[in-house]
């Protein structure tokens, strides 16, 4: 593997390993319908190992920035470990699933490792296009969705084998992605390294009236994303069901349906350059909020499954597209002395608020079906109210609503 060919394309090198490496991320999701089917596992069972994987991640995270260990050692390296490590620990799902706890833990373990390639990745972006950071970061969202999604094309392109060789195939393709990082090595703009986050320095950032607005509706956002893609293959397969069509549909289509949202990061990107990120978000935010509330209305209804398929692709659609746009509103508002520090906060709080979401609509889901998406629509709705509450100078005389380049 050619060094030099890598570094120049530095931005395509990270974004496609941060694609292969975050297919970890929902390899379980991917392959659930044969995994439950095969031991007699319920939704609830869903649930709690996509509740592992984001404590974990929140673990890593915090692990990552109170020890300062992000900085201490060479970027490129430590997406490569973390690659290592969670394709081992993805792999030892096959083991662990029939081991109630067993393998809540091994996901634990992998959610730890993706602390080491999600974040590192955006760190990466950084040092080797600093121009360009704000555009790349709508890439590098967008392939943290397109790996969300991974793992129901792979078990797509695997039906009739054993549910073992998806995650096996996301397993490899995590390797193959930390070996083109560490190939890659860590660019010529790596940001000076600042030690340990204190995180009282990073919570001092919720003091600015314009942060705390993007942090806001980037909380919102987190109660909302995280469920909705993990209930995307129940929707999708329901609507297979009703159209008595084949379930071999229901990976691909979910497939498509989640990685979708890279098409909207992208798209959101490019207006943003124009409208400014805090209009993409809001409607972003408010387009994805509102089919919480009109999806379960109109199943309710017994509308057209074709209908309900389409609203789940433009649903797909804006979920993500605010969120590489909360990040650069944050960013642009923070202290800059203390910019990792208030995006780790944010973070961490942002996928805190992930869990009660993912357990609430996972236990529900056998009792209220399409209507648990309900639950969903307060992080919206909170999330537009701390967006817009605004204060009528921002600071330092940056404009609020265009604030990325």
């Amino acid at each position: 593997m050619n060094t030099a060919l890598l570094q120049r394309a530095p931005l395509a090198v990270i974004v496609i390993a941060q694609l292969f490496g975050t297919s970890l991320w929902f390899s379980i999701n991917g392959v659930w319908f044969s995994l439950s089917g095969e031991l007699g596992l319920s939704e609830s069972d869903l649930g709690r190992l996509t509740l592992s994987v984001q404590a974990g991640f929140i673990t890593g995270t915090l692990i990552l920035a109170t020890t300062g260990l992000a900085d201490r050692f060479p970027a490129s390296r430590i997406f490569a470990l973390a690659s290592l490590l969670g394709a081992l620990t993805n792999a030892g799902f096959i083991i662990a699933a029939p081991h109630a706890g067993l393998d809540a833990a091994v996901r634990f373990l992998t959610g730890l490792c993706l602390a080491g390639i999600y974040p590192l990745g955006m760190k990466m972006v950084i040092a080797w296009t600093p121009a360009y950071a704000g555009a790349a970061l709508s890439w590098l969202v967008g392939m943290l969705v397109l790996g969300t999604a991974t793992p129901h094309l792979m078990r797509g392109l695997t039906l009739g084998l054993p549910w073992e060789w998806a995650l096996l195939g996301a397993s490899g393709l995590t390797l193959l992605g930390g070996l083109f990082i560490l190939r890659l090595g860590d660019g010529p703009h790596l940001p000076s390294t600042a030690g340990p986050i204190a995180l009282r320095g990073g919570l001092e950032a919720l003091r600015i009236p314009e942060f705390r607005a993007a942090a806001g509706g980037y909380f919102g956002h987190m109660w909302e994303v995280y469920a909705a893609w993990m209930l995307m293959p129940l929707l999708v397969a329901r609507e297979i069901a009703r159209l008595d069509a084949s379930p071999a549909l229901i990976p691909i289509l979910s497939y498509l349906v989640i990685g979708i949202g890279l098409v909207g990061c992208i798209i959101g990107g490019q207006i943003s350059r124009s409208r400014g990120s805090a209009w993409v978000a809001g409607r972003a935010l408010g387009l994805s909020g509102s089919l919480c509330l009109i999806y379960p209305l109109l199943a309710i209804l017994g509308a057209p499954p074709m209908l309900l398929l389409a609203l789940l692709f433009l649903w797909g659609l804006a979920l993500a597209a605010d969120s590489p746009q909360f990040s650069a509103l944050a960013s642009a508002n923070a202290p800059q002395h203390r910019v990792g520090a208030s995006l780790a906060i944010m973070n961490t709080i942002g996928f805190g608020l992930s869990i009660p979401a993912i357990w609430l609509t996972s236990h529900l889901w056998t009792t209220q079906g399409p209507s648990v998406l309900i639950w969903l629509l307060p992080g919206p709705v909170l999330g537009l109210w701390a967006l817009h509450w605004q204060p009528a100078a921002p600071r330092n005389g940056a404009d609020w609503f265009k604030s990325e380049p």
